[in-house]
């Protein structure tokens, strides 16, 4: 399938929005996206009988992105940028301390924001330290343009100047994309890892996701009526965003903050009260911005490892 959101291999430039949505438009819906994307982690991996090296270095390259994601908001630097396996890796660009208001809504946005960058850094040095000399290195990750591409194509055009940084309730809407792909990652990862140590490590991080995803629908329901961009409210935004995940990370896997019928939606779960999973393809479909991607919008030069 043709690549959507990826520099040109010509160029080096990123490939514009219009280039985006015609790569959407081929998606099609449900069953088309289904068959577009295999379940298998990636050729070299599944040859392997233990990928566990593999499958932990996926997570590593996602908690590269969010530590440096809330490291940023909150005027930190991370621990792990010149010191351990890998080196400073690729370039972090886009990034930078959001300016919280003196507001109960602000100061209590700017607390949680600090205790998941914690969390974040410290996932990034667990694994690092699991991994050993085989953990890969910082992959250069591009987030400010990616949040305002993401935004605009979600948006259908009508967000066109995005920043995550720019405010707390901005920052919320950047939380979201990153924190339920993060949890369906680590669950469809877990049927993969064969030791069960990293598989008990691996479901402790995924609880700890789940947490964080569910602070942040939190905070975003009550505010789910505030009119953020362009005419639009939170809930309308995040089920945009919520919409655009599910073209490219698998039709039926994500939700918005609120129900049809108008209540609370701060848990997704399916119809058995069990949270969502996705394959390695589907949450590189996500963070790549394309169906088969080998790189683009938050990776710009793809993840480091096998699982790539």
């Amino acid at each position: 399938m043709k690549t959507i959101l990826t520099e040109s291999e010509k160029s080096g430039k990123p490939t514009s929005r219009r280039q985006f949505v015609r790569g959407l438009s081929l998606l099609g819906l449900g069953g088309m996206l289904s068959a577009c994307m295999p379940q298998a982690s990636s050729a070299k991996a599944s040859e392997d009988p233990n990928i566990d090296v593999a499958v932990l270095n996926f997570a590593l390259n996602l908690e590269y992105l969010e530590a440096e994601f809330y490291l940023a908001a909150v005027g930190r630097k991370p621990k792990y940028a010149t010191n351990g396996v890998g080196g400073a890796g690729g370039a972090v660009t886009g990034i930078k301390e959001v300016k919280f208001s003196d507001t109960d809504f602000g100061r209590a946005t700017r607390d949680y924001a600090n205790e998941i960058a914690d969390d974040e850094e410290k996932h990034v040095l667990f694994l690092r330290e699991a991994l050993g000399e085989k953990a890969v290195a910082r992959p250069a990750i591009n987030i400010g343009e990616s949040f305002r591409l993401a935004a605009d194509i979600a948006s259908g055009g009508l967000i066109k100047t995005f920043d995550p940084y720019a405010n707390e309730l901005f920052f919320l809407h950047g939380t979201f994309v990153l924190e339920d792909v993060g949890v369906t990652a680590y669950k469809g990862a877990a049927r993969l890892l064969t030791n069960k140590d990293y598989l008990e490590a691996a479901a402790g991080i995924l609880a700890v996701e789940s947490y964080h995803a569910g602070e942040v629908r939190t905070l975003l329901y009550r505010q789910k009526d505030v009119v953020a961009a362009a005419g639009l409210k939170v809930s309308q935004i995040i089920q945009a965003i919520s919409d655009l995940r599910n073209k490219l990370g698998g039709a039926g896997k994500d939700q918005g903050i609120v129900t049809a019928s108008g209540t609370a939606n701060v848990v997704p779960v399916d119809q058995n009260g069990i949270a969502y999973s996705r394959s390695p393809r589907e949450i590189l479909n996500i963070v790549y911005g394309g169906v088969d991607n080998k790189s683009g919008l938050f990776y710009p030069q793809g993840l480091n490892g096998d699982i790539k």
